[in-house]
């Protein structure tokens, strides 16, 4: 194997998993290694819940993120959610509503085409996306959750264009089922903001996926059940130390499924959540750096 590792050295690419666990050296804009997303938020009440709730304790979150798809949402939920993204300082992201699990097709809902991730069928789901973002950007959003390569590719297209506003950010979905460092890369080239590998994916396979490349990576730390169940937070100080910038996904273990209808009671206890991961930081990694802004 030593001729295909020392192929993969020459090219920019980590010779395999990095083990070692070597602290990231890479930061947000302001110097901050690590940022809180609270996902799964599906509407303007959630969202209120949330918000109130971690100022009550005094935790500032960084990403709301609305895993449902836009077209569940009115032009009155959109604005609300918007409007209070502003007060709050919060980065929203509404994921794009065309997609598999709301296409004619039935595959997705089988156990084979699980595999197949959320990935968009036919040029007409394309068209119906990138008028998704459309609509939303005329009212000031500008991060969008997406669930297809192909969707990433011709989105980066368009906002290189003009055809949609320059300052657009795409989050590859970890539906999309990505978890190696040439995935990563080939992301990040195509226009990827930031990238949620594989829910389950491990230390050494996040560090190399960091040094691999430089957009921030967002990782589970806790899971639903229909993805696992799984909760890492133990692991949440290392996984800042080995893959800043990060945004810690958490809250999620709150719902059943990705696209759970989040009530008003469980967005509050996503906030607990977040809650118990800061503890978490505090007693581990107490000189991590928590970013105070969104950039």
């Amino acid at each position: 194997m030593k001729e295909t590792r020392d192929f993969l050295a020459r090219i920019g690419l980590p010779e395999g998993d990095c083990y070692d666990l070597p602290t990231s050296e890479k930061r947000f804009l302001d110097g901050g290694q690590y940022r809180f997303e609270v996902p799964g938020i599906q509407g303007p009440a959630t969202m209120k819940a949330l918000l109130l709730e971690l100022d009550k304790h005094n935790i500032h979150i960084h990403r709301v993120t609305q895993t449902k798809g836009i077209m569940s949402l009115t032009d009155e939920d959109i604005q609300a959610m918007y409007e209070m993204a502003k007060q709050h300082h919060v980065e929203l992201i509404l994921a794009i509503g065309p997609r598999a699990t709301t296409d004619t097709s039935a595959s997705v809902n089988t156990p084979e085409g699980q595999r197949m991730g959320y990935r968009l069928r036919g040029q007409e789901q394309i068209v119906r996306a990138i008028e998704d973002v459309k609509r939303v950007a005329r009212f000031g959003c500008r991060s969008f959750l997406v669930y297809d390569e192909g969707c990433l590719w011709v989105l980066n297209e368009a906002r290189k264009a003009g055809e949609i506003p320059a300052d657009c950010k795409f989050k590859v979905s970890a539906h999309c089922g990505h978890g190696n460092p040439c995935s990563a890369k080939l992301l990040e080239l195509n226009g990827a903001d930031s990238l949620n590998p594989v829910r389950d994916i491990q230390l050494q396979m996040l560090s190399a996926l960091r040094k691999t490349v430089d957009i921030p990576l967002d990782v589970h730390t806790e899971n639903p059940a229909s993805t696992g169940g799984f909760i890492r937070h133990y692991e949440v100080p290392e996984m800042i130390r080995i893959a800043a910038p990060i945004y810690l996904k958490t809250g999620g273990s709150v719902a059943k499924t990705h696209s759970w209808d989040t009530s008003e009671a469980e967005a509050r206890a996503r906030a607990k959540q977040v809650l118990l991961v800061k503890r978490m930081i505090d007693q581990y990694y107490p000189e991590a750096i928590w970013s105070g802004t969104k950039k």
